[in-house]
């Protein structure tokens, strides 16, 4: 069954998106998906606004609810986060893939474009002490980035500092509740200190956002072992 309007002409936009050949070369994928969404931006931002693709996430059809996480993803302001997270609970896996994809894009543009460009420059360091000191000196400037500090935590956790990792996982936090990501890590890193209540607990947070995510399950069903019916206890606070 088709999907009604106004979604059909997203739904077209969407479909018309190409996806990758058979031996295709990376690098020529890669610029070929980089101009067809271009294409698809442009078309987009013609024909709908904000409002309208958040008034579409709840559309019955699940590739309305797809197309409108992917164009939110490209162009939503920080405002379409909440909405964008319900969708993280949605029954149709490939919506939660969808959900999960525009939430990173949305959050890695979040500030201002300076910004966004200096973030995905010091991603692209492969020295991790420059790459520290340029993510210190990005939060200086822009302290409610939530993903100079998400990204600023994987790189202490890389430099095994565990407990700075924690702090910036918890500063992603408070300025995006949502973002299972840094969630995650600070799980990990209770993990990496064998603080394994406090890694049960962020792993059950986790869920909390993101019920799907990859490992999460697995991590928790563990930890319940190693803590016995501590870990259960916990677990009915």
């Amino acid at each position: 069954m088709g999907c009604p309007m106004p979604s059909a002409l997203l739904v077209k936009f969407f479909h018309d998106l190409p996806t990758p050949r058979q031996g295709e070369d990376f690098e020529i994928w890669r610029t070929r998906h980089f101009r067809a969404t271009q294409r698809f931006k442009k078309r987009l931002l013609a024909k709908y606004n904000e409002g309208t693709l958040l008034r579409l996430l709840q559309s019955d059809c699940e590739e309305t609810r797809k197309g409108a996480l992917f164009a939110l993803g490209l162009t939503a302001s920080m405002d379409a986060n909440l909405a964008m997270s319900r969708l993280l609970h949605d029954d149709d896996g490939e919506v939660v893939d969808m959900a999960t994809a525009g939430m990173w894009n949305l959050w890695f543009r979040a500030s201002i474009e300076t910004n966004n460009k200096e973030l995905q420059r010091l991603l692209r360091l492969r020295d991790r002490e420059k790459a520290l000191a340029g993510l210190m000196k990005l939060a200086e400037l822009a302290p409610d980035f939530a993903e100079v500090y998400n990204q600023r935590a994987i790189v202490y956790f890389r430099l095994k500092q565990y407990e700075d990792s924690i702090t910036d996982c918890q500063k992603a936090l408070e300025i995006n509740p949502w973002h299972f990501g840094a969630q995650v890590g600070m799980a990990q890193c209770f993990m990496k200190l064998r603080k394994h209540r406090s890694a049960l607990k962020a792993f059950r947070a986790t869920l909390k956002i993101h019920p799907r995510m990859e490992g999460v399950r697995d991590a928790i069903r563990t930890l319940e072992r190693v803590l016995g019916e501590e870990g259960r206890r916990d677990d009915k606070k």
